[in-house]
């Protein structure tokens, strides 16, 4: 009895080893996927980097720093001095080139960037292009060549449910690959932080230092980079956000064609979702797309016969139920040229090519300095065009003078950049160069009235 339950256990031990000698292959179906995902980070893992980033700050040196009243009170009080900064994430090659993808709060405003690959080979790099707003940036890294690289997908074919991987370095612990599965598609004003913008949605874990690496597809694409998580204790709770790779790549297109900054294609155009409500209202048997509100008289969008009243549903074909939607569309189809926009439109369903452009400088940006011998000395200003509304984000059709940089005293004086100078001791501001005029001209006291958003603000100094 012994000696046949002895070779019943060899059996079933020869039985469970056997897997163990079985080969690895990158997997090729859905039934294969429980082989692992080793071939697969073997073939893409080289092509994620860790980047070190350092950056030099102006810090003040205030006796009232870390008051919770007091620091906001006198947040201008003391003096500054130079604090290096260090920052620590993750970016993703894309050509044998070098060149490189990271986050823009990564590498933004860096003076010294360093990558360091996974075979432990360091090499230098530089901002091509930045955007903070869309937290991208396109590196190119230093006498390279033969570089690994993940290739770009087309991020409109990614599907909810498709399993995917995460590949950076959290907590700068070392490369890691976490895994998981699409979430979600289109999320937009989801991610926490300071940029806005669209995204897919993964439940692969993301924590700090995994910002700028990559988001790669059972195949070895990228479809996105991991940007942000929303989280309440700072690590992982499975909702992840990575910008999609469509995006990515026109932001490489520009980088190769010399723009040091992005270039979004502009609307002029406001607007607001369409709601259950709005949708009744207009007579939609479901509620999508935006109604568009207001029009700017240059606006490419009025050029095309869209107007106020009319609600757009699509762009190139993919359905958009906010701004940033549609931002995101026309930024993926480039500036130059043209976007199929479909919608309700005069009343009936239709759909128009629009020209993708620029906000024209015109009339021409007119940049005055106020002088020393003006109240307030080194304030910027300038004339308001479709080029200063997008750059500042004022109201659609805004008129007037606007303030470009506050200057030492402007800031103190409690100017913001963005405030369009409506009047100074009473007077109206009629255009950049009347600023310094009035400024120049001030005596004793200085009244400055100026619109901040949909607000009019009035200061009042003595000098």
């Amino acid at each position: 009895m012994i000696r046949a339950s002895l070779s019943l256990l060899g059996f079933i031990v020869v039985i469970l080893a056997a897997p163990l000698q079985a080969q690895t292959k990158v997997p090729t179906s859905q039934a294969e996927i429980a082989l692992g995902f080793a071939p697969l980070v073997k073939q893409t893992a080289p092509a994620v980097v860790n980047i070190y980033a350092k950056r030099v700050v102006e810090v003040r040196d205030s006796p009232f720093g870390g008051d919770p009243f007091f620091q906001n009170l006198f947040r201008d009080f003391g003096t500054t001095r130079p604090q290096v900064q260090n920052s620590l994430g993750s970016g993703v090659i894309l050509s044998s080139d070098g060149i490189l993808v990271s986050n823009y709060h990564v590498v933004g405003m860096a003076t010294d960037i360093r990558v360091v690959l996974n075979d432990r080979r360091e090499f230098t790099a530089r901002v091509l292009l930045g955007d903070e707003a869309s937290d991208l940036a396109i590196l190119q890294m230093e006498e390279v060549q033969d570089m690994p690289y993940v290739p770009l997908r087309n991020s409109d074919s990614v599907e909810v449910g498709e399993l995917v991987l995460a590949i950076g370095n959290p907590f700068g612990v070392g490369q890691t690959v976490s895994s998981g599965i699409v979430s979600g598609l289109a999320r937009s004003g989801t991610a926490a932080g300071a940029g806005q913008g669209y995204f897919i949605q993964t439940d692969a874990a993301i924590n700090p230092g995994n910002s700028g690496g990559a988001l790669i597809d059972v195949n070895g694409d990228l479809i996105g980079v991991n940007t942000r998580i929303l989280t309440r204790s700072g690590g992982s709770n499975g909702i992840g956000f990575a910008i999609p790779a469509n995006l990515v790549a026109q932001f490489v297109s520009q980088a190769k064609a010399g723009n040091r900054s992005f270039q979004v294609p502009w609307a002029g155009a406001s607007g607001q979702p369409v709601d259950a409500d709005i949708a009744e209202s207009i007579g939609l048997d479901r509620p999508g797309g935006i109604l568009i509100s207001d029009l700017h008289a240059a606006s490419p969008f009025k050029e095309a016969g869209i107007a106020a009243g009319d609600v757009i549903l699509a762009v190139d074909g993919q359905p958009v139920t906010n701004g940033a939607e549609m931002l995101f569309r026309m930024s993926v189809a480039g500036l130059g040229g043209t976007a199929e926009v479909s919608g309700i439109l005069g009343g009936e369903p239709k759909t128009v090519p629009v020209y993708l452009m620029s906000p024209p400088e015109s009339p021409a940006r007119d940049t005055v300095t106020t002088s020393d011998r003006a109240a307030i000395g080194g304030l910027v200003v300038s004339n308001v065009n479709p080029a200063v509304v997008s750059e500042y984000n004022l109201s659609l059709n805004a008129e007037g003078v606007v303030v470009e940089d506050t200057g030492p005293i402007g800031a103190r004086a409690g100017l913001r950049v963005g405030d369009i100078l409506l009047e100074i001791n009473g007077d109206a501001v009629t255009g950049p160069q009347s600023v310094e005029d009035l400024l120049s001209a001030a005596q004793d006291r200085l009244s400055v009235r100026v619109l901040r958003g949909s607000q009019q603000v009035v200061m009042r100094f003595r000098l």
